[in-house]
């Protein structure tokens, strides 16, 4: 069954304007009907079915269906090559291939369900069995997880390494750090989503900073508090990276002076992966929410400059947003959907499970926006 639910949002149109003019009439009918034109041939505008409680599922599902690189390696039959060599289980793969080619096949505004999908997934991760809401982050973890799992190039891992690289200059100690990562873990989700921190432990006595470097898939953002009702994203990125001290029950122990000393503590990027998934923590912390922020966090659609938290010179840190899962509602009850930039066109649309909408960019920003996607922009990132 086809469901046609595209509409236009955001002219500023109502039946109470009177406009002087039939120039003007037909500028705007000309504009509504090229565009309603434009969008039959648009591919990607495909709703998803609703289970039962798994908006949080479609909302991730259409934001990496609109990440172009991930789309082509399902679309393209890439990720074939990839499973070929593998004996485990590679279902979830299969099913997020299949699922992604129907919603780029299909007619624009079809419905397709991801049930066979979720069979998979709930496999892998018991913990999205039955139809509860779902935390939308957690999902995507898990999620990204079981497809580089499936897709992992490294066949035979090799053992850790106790090799010192302490004695290295920071840069190259992040390298060689990465090249241990990619030893073991290497697929193409890995190439696009993975990212390097550093951490770094200063002793405020004698000096000695010791540091270690992480890989990460995204990126817990607090949210900053101010007395304005809006903060920036940049906001929260500084009160992310800020250096904290570490004292009382706190304090480590410091290499150098052999005993527990009070330091301090700071994150920097080390290496900036393609895709940046930056996390807004509106939900308290906790085995039950019990509570929600709702500030209005300002964040960039074109543009986001993340140099000021490089721990390398120079870097190519430059993104562009492409998507955006939003939480709406309480913690008792809510609901996501998703804006996602199309590929295709460039065009902004809202997916809200089976309905699909054409909107404008000034939307896209609101208090709802839960999980943003962040595409490297220009030359690929470093090492």
């Amino acid at each position: 069954m086809r469901t046609h639910t595209l509409t236009l949002n955001g002219l500023g149109l109502s039946r109470e304007n009177h406009i002087n003019g039939t120039v003007l009439i037909t500028s705007i009918v000309d504009f509504m009907l090229h565009k309603t034109k434009s969008t039959k041939h648009v591919q990607g505008l495909v709703g998803l079915r609703n289970l039962g409680n798994t908006c949080f599922m479609n909302s991730i599902l259409q934001c990496l269906s609109n990440t172009k690189e991930l789309r082509d390696y399902c679309l393209q039959n890439s990720h074939r090559r990839d499973l070929s060599s593998k004996r485990c289980n590679t279902a979830i793969m299969e099913e997020f291939a299949r699922l992604l080619q129907a919603m780029w096949t299909s007619s624009a505004n079809e419905v397709v369900s991801p049930s066979d999908f979720k069979t998979q997934i709930q496999k892998y991760a018991p913990r999205f069995m039955g139809y509860n809401q779902q935390d939308a982050q957690e999902f995507l973890r898990f999620l990204l997880d079981g497809l580089h799992n499936e897709v992992n190039r490294v066949t035979v891992k090799p053992r850790p390494s106790s090799q010192d690289y302490d004695h290295m200059p920071d840069s190259e100690k992040g390298k060689h750090m990465w090249k241990r990562y990619l030893e073991r873990e290497d697929s193409r989700i890995v190439e696009l989503f993975v990212g390097q921190l550093k951490s770094s432990l200063t002793c405020t006595e004698c000096g000695y900073c010791s540091t270690v470097f992480d890989p990460f898939w995204d990126l817990s953002l607090p949210i900053a508090k101010k007395s304005a009702s809006e903060v920036s994203l940049i906001d929260c990125m500084r009160l992310f990276t800020k250096e904290d001290v570490l004292d009382g029950d706190e304090k480590p122990t410091c290499c150098r002076c052999k005993a527990h000393r009070r330091c301090t503590k700071k994150f920097t990027v080390q290496k900036f992966p393609k895709i940046l998934v930056l996390h807004l923590k509106r939900f308290s912390e906790g085995r039950y929410r019990s509570g929600k922020l709702s500030t209005f966090v300002n964040f960039p659609l074109r543009d986001l400059d993340l140099r000021e938290f490089s721990s390398e010179s120079n870097p190519h840190a430059t993104y562009n947003l492409y998507a955006v899962s939003n939480h709406s509602g309480t913690t008792m009850g809510g609901h996501y959907t998703a804006y996602c930039k199309n590929p295709s066109n460039g065009e902004w649309y809202t997916f809200n499970d089976s309905r699909v909408t054409a909107m404008s960019s000034s939307q896209v920003r609101s208090s709802d926006a839960y999980v943003l996607f962040y595409e490297l922009s220009g030359p690929s990132s470093r090492m």
